[in-house]
């Protein structure tokens, strides 16, 4: 059994993946190494394990680990990957990003894949279809868009994401619903236009906190993965072992 942890901005996730398939999912907003002792101490059979932060490095999580299991990984630009990283600043790569193109070239091995990841920021990241991840962009996500609105104008109040909107505001409420969210939409079917003129054949999946927010509401066809991110780090923990 393989212990994935994906250690986020605000949340902490921890999945148990017998195979190719997630068993146990917890998540939490507290601390990591008592998420990891927590599920050890009621999995005892865990072998193997990976974790990918967007933090800095935890020496207790290390420590406790490098201990109780026979293999475990903290993936960095260091770590052997089943794709070509082209990057060329591996060291600044958020490390989630590259483990959704290895799912993505996985599911889609034929294929050029654009992976949006929509979560605090919303990243777009290309690996091609011989495996190369070309690297991509960095953008705020929606979230992200309404807190700096109301951090910056001090009239414009703190406004939450909302599933529908209209096509123009009446109250300033919904003016920032609407120019946020219809500008998020617009920005991602544009960026999606930009790759599809380079790359043939485009496979697109989306993933992140908000990818069901976009589901139904892009011009683009899109394949939603919430879990993208976990089961690629499921398969580097494989590859490496």
């Amino acid at each position: 059994m393989n212990l994935i942890l994906d250690i986020g901005n605000s949340r902490i996730k921890g999945y148990l993946f017998e195979g190719e398939q997630i068993v146990h999912k917890e998540e939490t907003s507290g601390d990591v190494v008592s998420l990891a002792k927590n599920l050890l101490e009621h999995h005892p059979e865990i072998k193997y394990g990976i974790a990918v932060s967007t933090r800095e490095k935890n020496p207790f999580l290390s420590g406790f680990l490098n201990r109780r299991l026979s293999c475990y990984i903290e993936l960095d630009s260091d770590t052997p990957l089943p794709v070509k990283n082209l990057y060329r600043t591996p060291d600044t790569l958020g490390y989630d990003r590259i483990a959704g193109v290895v799912e993505a070239h996985a599911r889609f091995p034929e294929k050029n894949v654009l992976v949006i990841d929509a979560g605090t920021a919303i990243t777009y990241d290309l690996v091609t279809a011989t495996g190369e991840f070309e690297g991509g962009n960095i953008s705020p996500g929606l979230d992200m868009r309404f807190r700096a609105l109301a951090t910056f104008a001090d009239k414009l109040p703190r406004i939450t994401v909302k599933d529908t909107f209209p096509l123009i505001g009446k109250t300033t409420e919904e003016a920032i619903v609407t120019g946020v969210e219809a500008g998020t939409i617009a920005e991602v079917d544009g960026i999606i236009d930009l790759f599809k003129k380079k790359y043939d054949d485009l496979q697109i999946i989306i993933t992140g906190g908000d990818a069901f927010f976009f589901d139904k509401k892009l011009k683009n066809s899109i394949f939603v993965f919430p879990e993208l991110t976990a089961f690629g780090l499921n398969r580097v923990l494989t590859f490496n072992v």
